[in-house]
């Protein structure tokens, strides 16, 4: 779920941040820059893991902030295909359902990989699993435990003041999401599975 990735960067150093220790000032800043943010290809970027490596820190003409050139690692999260991972159902719609972690909400399951005999009830706006004469329903909020199938990168294009506000919430995409499914044994809502074992 969790991987580690090097980088390396320049750092800027303002003069307020010179009374902290060195390796506080640069952590603090590579936090600030990375920190809850999505790299292409690499994934979501949790915090600073660790230092390999600081230059000397070269201050700027006039303006007093020191460069420093970094050598550092990042926890990111990526979970890898076939991963099974325990989240929340958040919503629920006709195209699937929308599942969250504590630090991150863009999981999503199409309806097709649900168990077979899963319909969408409108009226409930929830998916139900037919099982045996048996009716389990997918609640929201109810934890579930789901395999991570494909992710998807969307690259976030800057776009000029004037054309933002024409865009709506739904054109706008999320720069990684991940498509999952509960169609397997042992996925799907964790209270199924406990209820059968005891």
């Amino acid at each position: 779920m969790f991987i580690l990735t090097k980088f390396s960067d320049l750092v800027e150093i303002t003069p307020e941040d010179f009374q902290k220790p060195s390796f506080e000032a640069i952590e603090d800043n590579l936090n600030a820059k990375y920190a809850n943010k999505v790299i292409q290809k690499v994934g979501l970027c949790i915090c600073v893991y660790d230092i390999l490596t600081a230059s000397e820190g070269y201050i700027g003409h006039g303006t007093g902030i020191a460069n420093v050139n970094v050598e550092f690692r990042l926890v990111v999260f990526r979970p890898f295909k076939g991963e099974v991972l325990v989240g929340k159902i958040s919503s629920s719609t006709e195209h699937g359902i929308k599942i969250r972690l504590d630090f991150f909400d863009e999981i999503f399951v199409p309806g097709h990989l649900l168990f077979e005999n899963t319909r969408f009830s409108a009226q409930e706006a929830v998916w139900i699993w037919q099982n045996e004469g048996v009716q389990l329903f997918f609640d929201k909020n109810e934890t579930v435990r789901f395999r991570v199938e494909n992710e998807l990168w969307h690259d976030q294009v800057p776009l000029p003041p004037s054309e933002r506000a024409e865009q709506s919430a739904a054109e706008r995409r999320s720069p990684y999401t991940l498509e999952a499914s509960m169609g397997q044994g042992g996925l799907g809502c964790t209270l199924w599975w406990d209820e059968s074992e005891a």
